[in-house]
C-alpha cells in the first residue's frame, strides 16, 4: 500500500522539476506518515532534509503551536532562501532544547499531524494527506509507541479532529492516502 503511495509522491515530486522541492505530509497518529516519509528520502538522490513534527510538538498540547512553527519558523524563511530554525522539543525535561537549521538549498520533507495548512500549503511543492480507520490507526500508534502514548491518545486525537475540521488538510492535498 505505501510503496503505490510512495510511487504517487515521487512522481508529483518530479513532476515539480525544481531542485529543492518542499513535501508536506500530514494525517492522523497511526497512519503511516513518518513511514512514508522515510521511504520517499530513501529514494532520493543526494542530501534531503527531514523535519518531523514529532521533534518539535511543544508538549501533549501542542499540534496547534507545531503548525505555526512549521510555518513561521520553517517554510517562510526558506522560500525566501533564508534558513530556517526550529528548537527540538525534549519530551522528557518537557521543555525546548538545541536548535536546528533547515537549509533552503536541498530537499526538505516535513512530515506530522497539523503540517498541512493553507498557510503551509501555500508555501510548499507537494502536499500529501493520509489518513484510515481509526482502530486501525490506534493499534500502530500505540503498537510504535507503547505505554508512552497511550493516556495521551484521547487527548491528542481531539486536537487533529480540531485540526481537520478547521484546516481541512485533505482538501489541501494533491494526493490522498486511504490506508488499511
Amino acid at each position: 500500500m505505501l510503496h503505490a503511495a510512495l510511487q504517487n509522491v515521487e512522481q508529483a515530486v518530479r513532476g515539480r522539476g525544481i531542485p529543492n522541492p518542499v513535501v508536506l505530509i500530514d494525517g492522523r497518529s497511526g497512519a503511516g506518515k513518518s513511514t512514508l516519509a522515510r521511504l520517499l528520502i530513501e529514494c532520493w538522490r543526494g542530501p534531503v532534509q527531514l523535519v518531523a513534527l514529532d521533534s518539535l510538538y511543544p508538549g501533549w498540547d501542542g499540534l496547534d503551536a507545531a503548525s505555526q512553527i512549521v510555518r513561521d519558523q520553517i517554510l517562510v524563511p526558506v522560500r525566501r532562501g533564508e534558513a530556517g530554525v526550529w528548537r527540538r522539543w525534549d519530551w522528557g525535561r518537557d521543555a525546548p532544547a538545541e536548535e536546528h537549521r533547515v537549509r533552503p538549498d536541498r530537499p526538505l520533507v516535513i512530515e506530522g499531524s497539523g503540517a498541512l495548512t493553507a498557510g503551509s500549503a501555500a508555501l510548499a511543492d507537494v502536499t500529501v494527506w493520509m489518513d484510515g480507520p481509526e482502530s486501525a490507526r490506534r493499534r500502530r500508534a500505540l503498537s510504535r509507541d507503547g505505554d508512552a502514548y497511550r493516556p495521551h491518545w484521547e487527548r491528542w486525537a481531539r486536537q487533529e479532529e480540531r485540526h481537520v475540521a478547521r484546516d481541512r488538510p485533505d482538501g489541501l492535498a494533491q494526493i490522498l492516502i486511504e490506508v488499511p
